[in-house]
């Protein structure tokens, strides 16, 4: 009898501890949705947040199809290396921008290859240059854009020194200039994973990505505000990259973790309107693009500092990306940021 009731009350106190957890974890998501947490949702719960926050989904490819969406990406193509001295072609080609099995797979490869140096919406696009490297970049240039929202992708990010991928925006149409007086926003970077690193937390190689602000005046005095972070599941994992933008404000994330935070008052721009409008350069529509490049100055510059031949071929892989808006806030963005 000892026995039955010792028995029956473990099993008690272990329907009592599954409630506890069932009934104690969404309050720990609903205090930071109601209070000024510095954590946003989990993968799991990212329908949750974004319905009680007001974000409304107004764009996304989850790459169901079998090729790449032309309504909604157009590939670049050009060789000029982005003025970062890269290495690599961006080409259309399937060898370099694949759609397979719900995943968009930029490839980078090495093989000699001749194309346009500058991109194909530049009105000169410059001589034909030859690289020893391809690979892929997508944007939603001419196609979409947006002022303020949350932005988000589901991505696994390519190992070894000399990678660089990246989920970034550029101002749609330079309005204070050209760059960076009208603007960047890079999302995520990520250099030289698995690279040699002396001071990456808990790891003697790279396991950090990056989210950055670029600003002010014409190079070479431009200025920029950037924020490194450990991966929190590993290099090897996906993880949600995405910003919350709004009028005065933009924060990052990576997955349940905001990482970095920048205000209206910590940006600016040169150009001649900047008197007039505190929230310059970053009060215009932007558009969002995808690519991996092969090598360039940073990160040549930084891990190993050299250039490695032997991490390519390599695959930046995109599970979704999305964009909300806050309906509720349509002038400012504002109120549905997790931090306001």
């Amino acid at each position: 009898m000892n026995a039955v009731r010792r028995l029956t009350l473990g099993a008690v106190l272990i329907v009592i501890t599954i409630f506890c957890i069932a009934f104690f974890r969404t309050p720990t998501l609903d205090a930071g949705l109601s209070a000024s947490q510095k954590s946003g949702p989990a993968e799991q719960n990212l329908q949750t947040y974004h319905a009680r926050r007001g974000w409304e989904l107004v764009w996304s490819d989850e790459f169901n199809k079998d090729s790449l969406d032309p309504t909604k990406w157009a590939a670049e193509t050009s060789c000029w290396g982005g003025g970062n001295n890269e290495r690599q072609c961006y080409t259309d080609r399937p060898e370099n921008i694949e759609v397979r099995d719900g995943i968009l797979r930029l490839m980078a490869r090495a093989e000699d290859f001749t194309g346009p140096q500058y991109p194909q919406d530049w009105a000169d696009r410059g001589d034909f240059i030859s690289r020893k490297y391809t690979s892929g970049k997508v944007r939603t240039k001419g196609l979409k854009h947006w002022k303020y929202g949350r932005f988000e992708a589901r991505i696994k990010l390519p190992q070894g020194q000399s990678t660089w991928p990246a989920f970034w925006m550029l101002p749609t149409d330079n309005h204070y200039g050209k760059w960076p007086l009208s603007g960047e926003i890079d999302i995520m970077e990520s250099i030289n994973l698995g690279a040699k690193c002396e001071d990456c937390e808990g790891s003697t190689t790279e396991n950090r990505s990056s989210a950055a602000l670029h600003f002010g005046q014409l190079w070479p005095e431009n200025q920029f505000r950037s924020q490194k972070n450990t991966l929190p599941y590993g290099v090897d994992a996906y993880h949600i990259f995405a910003i919350e933008w709004g009028q005065d404000q933009i924060d990052w994330f990576v997955n349940d973790s905001q990482i970095f935070t920048m205000t209206h008052d910590e940006w600016f721009t040169a150009a001649a309107r900047k008197s007039n409008n505190p929230f310059a350069p970053f009060d215009q529509p932007f558009y969002l693009m995808l690519n991996l490049a092969v090598g360039g100055n940073l990160p040549d510059s930084r891990n190993e500092t050299a250039f490695n031949p032997n991490s390519f071929p390599a695959e930046l892989h995109v599970d979704w990306v999305r964009v909300y808006q806050c309906t509720a806030d349509k002038q400012a963005g504002k109120s549905c940021m997790l931090s306001k």
